[in-house]
Formats: structure tokens, sequence, C-alpha cells
């Protein structure tokens, strides 16, 4: 799977000023600060997501970024997409017939690939940047235990 530092920078920015805002601007240094990430860098991401609709630009004194809607209503998987981050699983161009290989050909595994790519999407779809600041997305992940490993057996 292909998630840069781009994408989940972006969306850790964004929960950011989600938490910050409380309806006010929110300035790109305070959120460079908090989160540790070059000025720069932010305000190529902040163009970035301010051209995909996600956030506004207030200009002048006191001004800043703040979300363009409730962020119940932001999906992460836009998050991501806003940021030309493909959620791509395989080496195919997506929805190309043509395969990886020399040959134009698909690997034996490309549809597992393809659909662990579909579900990650998926599951980005349904989770709220809300619901991320709010910590709400507490699943079962880290109860996980192989059932092949010694200690599971235990």
């Amino acid at each position: 799977m292909r998630l840069s530092t781009k994408g989940r920078y972006a969306v850790m920015v964004m929960a950011d000023l989600a938490s910050h805002s409380a309806g006010k601007p929110v300035a790109l240094a305070d959120i460079a600060e908090r989160q540790e990430i070059s000025l720069s860098y932010l305000e190529q991401l902040f163009g970035r997501l301010r051209k995909g609709g996600l956030v506004k630009s207030v200009r002048g004194p006191g001004g800043g970024y703040l979300l363009s809607r409730h962020p119940g209503e932001m999906r992460i998987s836009d998050i991501i997409l806003a940021v030309d981050e493909p959620i791509q699983t395989t080496r195919c161009a997506p929805g190309s017939p043509a395969g990886c290989h020399n040959n134009k050909g698909r690997c034996l595994t490309h549809d597992l690939w393809e659909e662990l790519g579909n579900q990650i999407y998926l599951y980005l779809s349904s989770v709220t940047l809300e619901q991320v600041c709010s910590r709400q997305v507490l699943g079962t992940s880290g109860l996980f235990r192989d059932p092949l490993s010694s200690t599971a057996a235990q």
C-alpha cells in the first residue's frame, strides 16, 4: 500500500484545525508548531486542501484557515484524495486493464491487492474527521493475535 507522509500529514493537520479552531481562523504557524511540521510544507498541503474545498482561508490580522464544513461531514478519504494521495495497493495504473508485468499481464495476486485497496478506501470513507478528533476510531486492531503464533495457543 502506498500512503505517504503527505496523506498522513494532511489528516493530522485537518484534525488539528478541527480541534483548535472554535469557529475562528487558525494560523498555519500554530499548526506547524503543534504538529512539528515545517511551515513551507504546510503551505503546500493547505493549498491542495483549499483547492479540494476542504478549508477556506481568511486574510488579514487574525487570519488563518477554517474548515469549509463541519468535521462530521468530512471523510478521511476526502482529505487524503484532496492532497493527490491515491489509495493504491497495486503497481498497476488504477482502472487500467493492463497489468504490471512486462507483457502487460496481471499477476496472480492482483485481485487480492486491488480488493485490499477497495477495503481501505471503504474504511477511510466510513470515518469522519469528527470521529478522529473525538477519538471514536478505537477498534480491536490492538487486540489482534496471530492464531499461528505460539503465544496465542497459551
